[in-house]
């Protein structure tokens, strides 16, 4: 498990609670428990808000609960549920150190408004914040009577912790063109503040060459399952939940984000959305911010999920920016400027360039990463005039995997239990190095992700010292 320090600095970069960011940590072990279950792996579908954060791109909404769709409906009983997830307790604790009392293991089984039984479970944990009195809790929706149109995928999970898996974690999960289909029939029949919001990042995310077609007739097709007419923008705007999409779009959100974006910012996409369904308008390409004369690494660039940069401004926050099209009061230089962010180079000589125009006078402007002395979130949208390259411009690729995972089995015979295995340290392909100096004996080590604990070594004069704990120098690039 890992320790309170980085879930503190994780909180720190994305300006969220440290408790919203345990619990996206613990629901990444989460995942893995499930997909690596004998039974549960291959027969649950992963679906939803959540999957598209962990799954596909950086919505950087951090949602509280995981979707599936379940192909086995025997699956949908109480007492399976809870020896299955008993099981996947103790794996996780296994691997991961993260504690899931038996006790707070709990399913409801129901009839839905279709006919059909669902489930819904509650699964408390004790994570590396380990807070007093009732453990905070995951949600499981679970359901077997929806329709899956296309093939589901294996995608790697984003765990952007230090204890990521060799191999990392991977589960099957909705399509990239069902999962936009299902989110627009879940507008079309709730219009829920969290549907709105992700069906726009998706949207963000399309390329000009996907198949608009196929999201359509997975469209149709769900929309017909459920008896339900296909979303036109006249329809929603006079639904009865219309009213109440704004009204909770604060109250359901906001403790999600950041900072949250105006209601009105991502309804006036909507038309855009559908029209482009349709047919009836097409998504053009947007030219890149150019380099302005500076001498660009093309080989490098920036991960495309979220993570902890260590910088003294989190940069991560001016992502989210970047993703939610809203600007950021920056401060460089003593002096503060309001800015559209859309891009971030490095220098062939190692620096970070943040690339942005700046929004009253529209002129184009870049700013080294290390000399930025502030960074704030503000509520003023913009309209893009680039390609907003701060966040992925499409759906994150994967490669067709061999083999499910590295992980063993957890249903799988056990006959003692297994002795807790040592974390493996995620090393990432992008991003920032660590320079840490031995506390005793001065040396200098270099690492890819931010850890301080040293192990024994030689010293410059070859003698041996114990290591233990490491300074923070700096961070290259």
């Amino acid at each position: 498990m890992i320790d309170r320090q980085e879930i503190m600095d994780f909180s720190r970069e994305f300006s969220l609670s440290a408790n919203v960011i345990e619990k996206d940590y613990v629901i990444g072990w989460m995942l893995a428990g499930i997909s690596d279950h004998s039974e549960l792996g291959s027969n649950w579908v992963f679906k939803g808000g959540t999957c598209l954060k962990k799954c596909f791109f950086e919505t950087y909404r951090f949602s509280e609960d995981l979707d599936f769709t379940l192909t086995n409906s025997e699956h949908l009983n109480h007492t399976f549920l809870v020896n299955a997830f008993k099981k996947i307790s103790e794996w996780i604790y296994d691997k991961a150190g993260i504690e899931i009392p038996r006790e707070t293991i709990s399913f409801e089984i129901y009839k839905n408004p279709r006919g059909g039984i669902s489930a819904q479970g509650r699964i408390g944990y004790r994570g590396p914040m380990q807070p007093r009195g009732d453990p905070p809790r995951i949600k499981l929706d679970l359901t077997t009577d929806e329709k899956v149109a296309l093939d589901p995928s294996i995608r790697e999970v984003h765990h952007p912790y230090s204890d990521r898996p060799d191999g990392g974690i991977h589960i099957q999960c909705y399509s990239f063109e069902e999962i936009f289909a299902e989110k627009l029939r879940a507008l079309t029949e709730r219009e829920r503040p969290r549907d709105l919001y992700d069906v726009i990042h998706i949207y963000h995310h399309v390329e000009p060459n996907l198949d608009r077609t196929l999201v359509l007739s997975t469209l149709e097709t769900k929309c017909a399952f459920k008896g339900i007419d296909v979303p036109k923008m006249d329809a929603l705007e006079n639904q009865p939940e219309r009213a109440e999409l704004k009204s909770e779009w604060a109250n359901m959100l906001a403790h999600q984000l950041p900072v949250l974006p105006a209601f009105e910012q991502f309804w006036q996409e909507l038309p855009e959305v559908l029209k482009w369904l349709y047919g009836e308008a097409v998504k053009i390409s947007q030219p890149t911010i150019p380099p302005m004369g500076q001498s660009i690494d093309e080989t490098w660039r920036p991960p495309s999920m979220a993570q902890a940069w260590h910088t003294t401004s989190p940069l991560e926050i001016i992502r989210f920016a970047a993703a939610n099209r809203l600007c950021v009061d920056l401060a460089y230089q003593n002096r503060r400027r309001l800015i559209e962010p859309y891009s971030l180079r490095r220098t062939r000589d190692g620096y970070l360039l943040l690339f942005a125009i700046k929004h009253q006078t529209h002129e184009n402007r870049f700013y080294r990463v290390d000399r930025i002395q502030g960074a704030e979130v503000t509520k003023e949208p913009f309209t893009p005039q680039y390609v907003v390259e701060l966040t992925q411009s499409g759906p994150i690729s994967a490669q067709p995997l061999a083999k499910r995972s590295t992980i063993p089995s957890i249903s799988g015979p056990h006959t003692a239990r297994r002795k807790r295995s040592r974390p493996a340290t995620g090393t990432p392909r992008f991003g920032p190095k660590y320079v840490f100096k031995c506390a005793i004996c001065g040396k200098q080590f270099i690492r890819k992700s931010y850890k301080a604990s040293l192990n024994p070594h030689k010293n410059k004069q070859g003698y041996s010292c114990p290591g233990r704990t490491g300074i923070y120098i700096t961070t290259k690039y």
